[in-house]
């Protein structure tokens, strides 16, 4: 992984040559290696999630392994909880997306598993979701049992697209903090998405730039100790503009990290993002308020 900070907004010129009305470095852009690459990866990767889909509609169990230990761990997974051990033992619960299920998550699960994670399991909620606070008081319910189910007070969230901001909403507007160590979001809205305007349903209306629940995410939320991650990419096709992907609330210790050239699907399944990901729950990465050099991958 290498480090980047967040790209620099430049106004787009036109100069001669070309496709008119289209500017040179957004045509370069678009047919760069990794753009290509990207979209390649993309469409490939989507094409086997429908193709897995079925496999995810029942709920998973949480199935914690208490014999592995990291101790016992190649030197890699030793390494990743070399500052403390006990993280590999805090719960981590996967959220999907909109209009999916928890086979999004199947290479993910599978590889916080061998990085000596012991306990990782997702929620499925239910695809007539229309609401993002039922979605968040319903998610809520569902940490507190699995809180139960370990004896842990709180665990690690990672949220792909819709299942991010279900998490952010259970966090700041309904007391999540006493349940959630950490999240990290992939992919996710944070600031809404133009696509939205798309599909006039009512939860996707509640996903448009300044809806009301934007609007009351965006308010005071002071006191909030757990630590958000926003994973975005620069190649996302649903949270447009990409940027909106950000987590930017003054009063969380919010921390974004960027990569290029991965589309939104493959986010759950991207080598460098399972890096990030990993080391964000092990508590590799510290948060902080500004935006920092991220790691990214080209």
């Amino acid at each position: 992984m290498q480090p980047l900070s967040d790209p620099e907004c430049r106004p787009a010129s036109h100069t001669g040559g070309g496709t008119p009305g289209v500017p040179r470095h957004l045509l370069r852009s678009l047919l760069s290696p990794t753009t290509l690459t990207g979209g390649i990866t993309e469409l490939a990767l989507v094409g086997a999630h429908v193709l897995m889909y079925p496999l995810g509609t029942r709920t998973e169990r949480l199935r914690p392994d208490l014999r592995r230990r990291p101790g016992d761990q190649p030197p890699a997974v030793r390494a990743l909880f070399a500052t403390d051990p006990l993280a590999a033992r805090v719960p981590v619960v996967l959220v999907h997306g909109l209009i999916d299920n928890h086979s999004v998550f199947a290479v993910m699960r599978r590889s916080l598993r061998r990085r000596g994670f012991t306990s990782v399991c997702s929620w499925n909620y239910s695809p007539l979701l229309a609401d993002v606070a039922r979605g968040a008081a319903d998610l809520g319910a569902h940490l507190q049992r699995v809180c139960e189910q370990t004896g842990h007070e709180r665990v690690h969230v990672v949220g792909h697209s819709l299942g991010g901001l279900l998490a952010r909403y259970h966090l700041q507007r309904q007391g999540g903090d006493r349940h959630i160590a950490s999240l990290v979001t992939l992919g996710t809205p944070h600031q809404g998405s133009l696509l939205a305007h798309l599909l006039p349903t009512p939860l996707v209306r509640q996903l448009r730039p300044g809806s009301a629940v934007l609007q009351e995410l965006a308010g005071p939320a002071p006191g909030i100790r757990t630590p958000v991650t926003a994973v975005y990419s620069d190649l996302d096709q649903v949270v447009i503009p990409t940027s909106a992907g950000r987590c930017d609330h003054p009063d969380l210790q919010a921390r974004n990290v960027l990569v290029r050239g991965v589309g939104h699907m493959s986010l759950p399944y991207h080598r460098g993002v399972l890096d990030e990901v990993a080391a964000t729950l092990a508590g590799l990465r510290q948060p902080r308020t500004e935006a920092p050099a991220a790691a990214a991958v080209a």
